[in-house]
């Protein structure tokens, strides 16, 4: 990493950015981003803001369409923009131009981050078994349960009062947020991130009615699955399968607060947000994009590449490729011409009853 990386990232984590003797030039700036300078270059960088917040000094980005009014009155030194970007009047910022300010200022963020100190060794007071092998750079917390068999691989973080239960196997720089709970048998792979309150494993949701109107338990004897790079948001829950297992592909990542059920299978790239419920044995292919909300039945299978919008509810399979919004969901340009017909129902009914009336009164005249 270069010095001008290392600098950045310790100014961007010192809390402190108004007063910090740190300064980064525009034109350092956009060397390390790769990006085209239109304005002051020598203009000094001492923090970053939202656009509609900026103040002299600080860094900004503008990526969403709906924001560009805010270029034109904003206070920031600089601005982050797409290389096609050009103002349709005068600015009183400078320019930096790259091929995506959203990935850009991500990646500048990223890098700050993970600049943190890592945190190593074993607090106390906290359980390992016996068996088990911590690798020198990982980091138990206090108050941590790490059961018995535990297969746990480098860089691992398992913060204060997380639960990894009997036979668990963590892949390497797993992060384990304060509060986690994974029950015995599930295996989490390289590169996830579970934030804090999320339950891994629990029992799926399975009981047998009996004569006597009373339930039966039915033994949850599968496991969870999460393959690598995935990230799981605070207290989402994720049931273990009946049998065989609930599985997360590769590169899913998940909100706050959504809740998996048993015999799931979410595909590659697939993001919700929160407040997501999935039913048993649902299937969901790759590259989805998920709403706040949404509900997918049980037993149904869901394409690749779809997108849903927030609060839609999915009682039954869907195709690839699709815009759906709604319960029963349908496509996005219908849903939304419903959405007009539907705010126009009260002065239709006003229309037909004066309609009526005329209709009426002509056939009075008529007889």
């Amino acid at each position: 990493m270069s010095p001008f990386f290392r600098n950045f990232a310790s100014y961007f984590l010192s809390g402190n950015y108004r007063y910090m003797n740190f300064k980064l030039s525009i034109e350092q700036l956009a060397s390390l981003v790769n990006g085209v300078i239109v304005g002051d270059s020598s203009a000094i960088i001492t923090g970053y803001s939202k656009i509609e917040e900026a103040t002299p000094g600080s860094l900004t980005f503008l990526a969403n369409p709906k924001y560009t009014h805010y270029i034109y009155s904003t206070k920031a030194t600089a601005v982050l923009v797409r290389k096609d970007f050009e103002p349709e009047k005068e600015i009183n910022t400078n320019l930096i131009k790259v091929d995506d300010p959203y990935e850009t200022i991500a990646r500048l963020l990223n890098i700050a981050n993970s600049q943190m100190p890592a945190k190593q060794g074993v607090e106390s007071p906290s359980f390992i078994a016996p068996e088990v092998e911590v690798p020198q750079d990982c980091y138990v917390g206090a108050f941590a349960y790490v059961g018995k068999n535990v297969k746990i691989g480098k860089n691992v973080k398992i913060y204060p009062q997380v639960y990894v239960g009997d036979n668990v196997t963590l892949g390497d720089n797993v992060v384990l947020y304060p509060g986690v709970k994974i029950y015995h048998g599930c295996k989490i792979g390289n590169n996830c991130i579970i934030q804090g309150g999320a339950v891994i494993g629990a029992d799926g949701f399975g009981f047998a009615p009996k004569k006597d109107g009373t339930y039966e338990k039915i033994a949850q004897i599968g496991i969870v699955i999460l393959e690598d790079d995935v990230e799981i948001g605070a207290n989402t829950t994720i049931d273990r399968a009946t049998m065989g297992a609930t599985i997360i592909k590769k590169g899913v990542k998940l909100d706050n607060l959504i809740q998996i059920a048993h015999n799931v299978e979410v595909g590659e790239n697939t993001v919700m947000a929160a407040q997501v419920g999935v039913a048993g044995s649902t299937k969901i292919g790759k590259h989805n994009m998920v709403g706040g909300q949404v509900g997918f039945a049980g037993h149904i299978t869901v394409g690749d590449n779809n997108g849903f919008g927030a609060q839609s509810g999915i009682p039954g399979n869907i195709g690839d490729n699709q815009r759906l919004l709604g319960s029963p969901p349908m496509n996005v340009l219908d849903a939304a011409r419903l959405y007009v017909y539907q705010k126009r129902l009260p002065q239709m009914s006003d229309d037909i009853k004066a309609l009526k009336s005329a209709i009426d009164e002509i056939k009075k005249t008529n007889n």
